[in-house]
């Protein structure tokens, strides 16, 4: 709570400082409509900025910037897809399952092998959905200092706040800070959530545009209390609808008492470029043209621990000690130099790049002496070579990137990622993509050690070989997208909690289809989703079909339409399945034969826009007033009750 106090002080102080600001024409506008601002010059002697209005800046001016540099603009519009993302992780949950308090993990209802990193990762997958990663953190170009706040409140106790501040103190040099900060005490013994997210990014270009260096610093913590989910004297009560728990859901007896689980996570990274050639004329009047050297450098590193006061038989009847803490870290640095250049030989822009990595994955000492286990961390090195490549061909805009790592080690793989984009004009674009994806499992799967004799493993996994074939379509009629996978040595925990191999190729086949109708004021979102496992059912489990309909009002309100209002209810449903079950200790979801899930909630939601304030009021599940008490998230996890949550976002402009 302290951090976002301070984040808060910060953008208000933010605020304050570039408020000294002098206008020398009152007709300043709205950065959003357009209209307005602004060229700056500095007066040294009265310490002030003049401001002289030139009619230039748009609001097209305020630029998002990805890591992959393409380019959106600062969005304050109301839409229903924001209403979908409304949600801590700032995501479209749409292929997942929460679990009841914001801020703990999330089920599976699809599997997304598309995006998969190069080599493998530290594992503990359950802790991860609220991470972070390289290609989350955006930079920015903004004409005048730029905040948004996002807010919405927790359940019983709590809230979830994002912050941003970015400014530009030339055209040519911007920084941008943020912090999501969550705590949420839930609505069942043991499961308070508390995580961070701070964010800190820069990007510089020299006046010719010869020198540009970008980077970002990110440190991340998620804690969650872990209850291990209801008994099964609870769960029966739950199921039953039993009115002496109906209205207090912390008289439930749940798993675990004193057991907690902290990811922790802080990454750099720098990436400086240099021109040797410059060259503004087309491609095609040059052989080549923006020769470009670079180097990017990252260091990340990761940290899991899961700690108990007293030993349960819940994991485990055979351990050492009886109160422990286990902690796994993972330590990965990593040094690239790529060659950019343009050329009408490759028709477009083509890089070559070369790595090396470094890993240490592992424990300070044993955990357990009374297994058979001597080895307690992982350490290797590995070179990679690639290519990256965008360029056009006739009416096909097309990427493509590459990398292999050759040798034995735990590293080596290959990465290959392409595809083609046709656009016809803004009537409809069809995009068409593959990727080649072979690597190591995560970390978690090769080496664990615990307190618990059970889970302690070191096992020598092959790689796993994906290979996915998709395609998207994109019109004013709707949008549509087709996945089909294939999997070699697709690994997984079973139902003991132990890690393991699928030895046979496994086919798996997702497709999904949006639309939207309109009628009046009237609004009906569609999207629905179908998906097919072959030869491999019984580890990859998935429902059949997942859809989600919204009806919703959208109209403006009052004289001269201040208020923008969305008014509606959304329906979603998906098939029974086997959903796994969640290992607190593992930090991860294993499959399990017992229980079925499959359930349709409805939520309302009343949503409104002043100028550049979006408002967001929702009544979570109010199905359960009148459907069964069969929603759960995972066994032994119920999902949430009815519940009514605020939020707002807001955007200002200085």
């Amino acid at each position: 709570m302290k951090k976002i106090l301070l984040i808060i002080l910060f953008c208000s102080f933010g605020i304050q400082v570039v408020s000294q600001i002098r206008s020398i024409n009152d007709g300043f506008t709205n950065p959003q409509n357009g209209q307005g601002i602004m060229d700056r010059q500095v007066d040294s002697l009265k310490g002030e900025v003049k401001v002289k209005l030139s009619g230039k800046t748009k609001y097209t001016d305020y630029k998002i910037i990805s890591q992959d540099n393409d380019t959106t603009i600062v969005d304050t519009t109301l839409t229903i897809k924001k209403y979908y993302k409304f949600n801590f992780t700032r995501k479209d949950n749409f292929e997942l399952l929460a679990f009841h308090n914001q801020g703990q993990t999330f089920n599976k209802l699809a599997y997304d092998f598309e995006n998969t990193s190069e080599w493998p990762d530290i594992g503990f997958k359950a802790k991860q959905f609220n991470n972070i990663d390289l290609k989350d953190v955006n930079y920015y170009h903004v004409p005048t200092p730029t905040t948004e706040i996002m807010y919405r409140t927790g359940l019983e106790q709590g809230q979830v706040l994002d912050a941003l501040f970015t400014v530009n103190f030339s055209k040519r040099f911007n920084i941008g800070i943020a912090y999501r900060g969550l705590r949420s005490l839930g609505a069942y013994r043991r499961s308070l959530s508390s995580t961070g997210n701070f964010r800190f990014s820069f990007n510089y270009e020299s006046p010719e545009g010869q020198y540009a260096i970008k980077g970002h610093a990110v440190n991340q913590d998620f804690m969650n209390q872990e209850n291990g989910g209801l008994t099964e004297t609870s769960l029966n009560a739950f199921l039953i609808d039993d009115p002496n728990f109906s209205s207090d859901r912390g008289r439930l007896d749940v798993n675990l008492n004193d057991a907690e689980s902290v990811l922790e996570g802080k990454r750099l990274f720098v990436e400086q470029t240099y021109k040797i050639i410059y060259s503004r004329d087309t491609i095609n009047d040059k052989d080549f043209s923006n020769l470009k050297i670079g180097h990017s450098y990252t260091r990340n590193s990761k940290l899991f621990e899961f700690k108990q006061g007293t030993a349960s038989d819940f994991f485990d009847t055979n351990r050492v000690g009886e109160t422990f803490t286990n902690k796994t870290n993972y330590l990965v640095h990593n040094n690239q130099i790529f060659l950019d250049f343009n050329s009408k030989y490759v028709l477009g822009k083509f890089r070559v790049k070369s790595g090396y990595t470094t890993y240490n994955y592992g424990y300070e000492n044993l955990q357990n002496n009374l297994v058979d286990i001597q080895n307690n961390r992982l350490k290797g090195e590995a070179v990679s070579f690639g290519a990256d490549w965008r360029g056009n061909v006739k009416n096909f805009q097309v990427k493509a990137t590459g990398t292999l790592t050759p040798g034995r080690g735990r590293l080596s793989g290959n990465n290959l990622l392409v595809s083609a984009l046709y656009k016809k004009d803004s009537i409809f674009s069809i995009k068409a993509k593959l990727h080649i994806n072979n690597k190591m499992p995560d970390f978690n799967f090769l080496l664990h050690q615990s307190n618990y004799n059970k889970f302690n493993w070191d096992n020598d996994f092959a790689n796993i070989g994906r290979r996915i074939l998709g395609g998207e379509f994109e019109s004013k009629w709707g949008s549509a997208s087709l996945n089909i996978s294939n999997i070699d040595n697709y690994t997984y925990f079973d139902k003991d909690g132990l890690p393991k191999q699928h030895k046979k190729n496994i086919n798996y086949l997702k497709a999904k289809v949006s639309k939207e109708f309109k009628a009046w004021k009237l609004r009906l979102d569609n999207t629905i989703m179908y998906q097919k496992v072959a030869d491999g059912s019984q580890v990859l489990r998935v429902p059949e079909f997942v859809t989600r309909n919204t009806l919703y009002y959208m109209d403006s309100w009052f004289k001269g339409s201040p208020l923008l209002v969305q008014i509606g209810a959304t329906f979603k449903y998906f098939t029974k399945y086997k959903a796994n079950a969640y290992n607190p200790l593992l930090g991860d979801f294993t499959i399990q034969n017992e229980t079925e899930i499959g359930y349709p909630t409805i939520d309302l939601f009343f949503n409104g826009r002043v100028r550049r304030t979006r408002i967001y009021f929702k009544a979570d599940n109010i199905s359960s007033f009148f459907l069964k008490k069969n929603y759960l998230s995972a066994p032994n996890h119920p999902y949430r009750d009815f519940v009514i949550r605020f939020g707002l976002v807001w955007n200002w402009f200085i």
